[in-house]
């Protein structure tokens, strides 16, 4: 290459820095985000154990981080959790919270049916039983 030829040279030089920058574009790639294939759906019926009906309001949380909310039917949805192993939380007023865990095979959905128990309540103050009879107060 010779060098009385500056607009060569600019020319040249403008070519390569353009090329390492598409290679460097070409490079990037949304880390936030694992490939699609390494996601599936989950699907649920939250219903109460005692009386098999279907309970709304229930907060699903899977992993800490994605929830959803049952809707009448007892129905809830996940269109895309991380494929593997996770963990899920349901609560709903009135009802214990149940924590457990499944497993989710990438492009596969996967259906669930959480049974909660009513919540047992403890008596109020007010209506315990004494352990002693009250002093009889009518010799008085």
């Amino acid at each position: 290459m010779r060098r009385d030829n500056p607009s060569g040279m600019k020319a040249l030089l403008r070519g390569f820095a353009f090329l390492a920058i598409a290679a460097i574009l070409g490079g990037c790639n949304d880390g936030a985000l694992p490939p699609g294939a390494s996601y599936a759906s989950l699907t649920g019926t939250v219903i109460d154990t005692a009386t098999n009906q279907p309970i709304a309001g229930a907060i699903v949380t899977v992993d800490t981080v994605l929830t959803a909310t049952s809707d009448a039917a007892g129905h809830f949805t996940f269109a895309k959790i991380p494929t593997g192993d996770f963990d899920y939380t349901v609560q709903a007023p009135g009802y214990t919270t149940l924590s457990s865990s499944g497993s989710a095979i990438p492009g596969k959905p996967r259906a669930i049916v959480v049974r909660l128990s009513v919540q047992k309540t403890s008596a109020s103050p007010g209506t315990t039983t004494p352990a002693s009879p009250p002093p009889d107060r009518s010799s008085r």
